[in-house]
C-alpha cells in the first residue's frame, strides 16, 4: 500500500495482495449457499477496522466486547442489514471477506450458526479487481 500508512503484518499476513470494487464484487452472478459462522468467526479477532485515530486496529471483538467505548462501529454493525449475503473468497488456507463483516458481527451477535454467503471464485478476481 502507498500513502503515509503501511499495513500491519496480521493484514498482510491473511489479507487479499489485491484491491477490489465491492460493486464489482456485487454485481457478480454467484449463487447463495449456507457456511457455518464457525468457518468465518476467526474474522472477530483481525483489526479488519480502524478508529478515528487509528488504520487496521480495531477487531470486530473488540467492538462486541465494548459497544459503548466503539459506539460509532458497533451501530454500523447493528443496522447492517442481513438480507444481502456475505461475499468470501477462499484465500490463503481460509474464507475471507470481500464484502459483508459488519453483516456477519450481527448475525454472529444474533446467535446465528449459519450465514448465507456467496463463495467469489479466484478466477473472478481480474473482473473485480480496482
Amino acid at each position: 500500500m502507498t500513502g503515509k500508512h503501511e499495513l500491519p503484518k496480521i493484514i498482510k499476513d491473511v489479507g487479499f495482495d489485491f484491491d477490489w470494487s465491492e460493486e464489482k464484487v456485487w454485481a457478480l452472478q454467484i449463487p447463495t449457499v449456507d457456511m457455518d459462522v464457525a468457518k468465518l468467526e476467526w474474522h472477530l479477532d483481525v483489526p479488519f477496522w480502524w478508529t478515528n485515530n487509528g488504520f487496521y486496529n480495531l477487531a470486530p471483538r473488540e467492538v462486541v466486547n465494548n459497544p459503548e467505548k466503539y459506539k460509532e462501529e458497533y451501530e454500523r454493525v447493528l443496522n447492517a442489514d442481513l438480507k444481502y449475503p456475505l461475499d468470501v473468497m477462499f484465500w490463503r488456507g481460509r474464507w475471507l471477506f470481500l464484502d459483508g463483516l459488519h453483516r456477519f458481527v450481527k448475525a454472529y451477535l444474533q446467535g446465528e450458526k449459519i450465514v448465507k454467503v456467496r463463495k467469489i471464485p479466484q478466477e473472478a478476481i481480474p473482473q473485480i479487481k480496482n
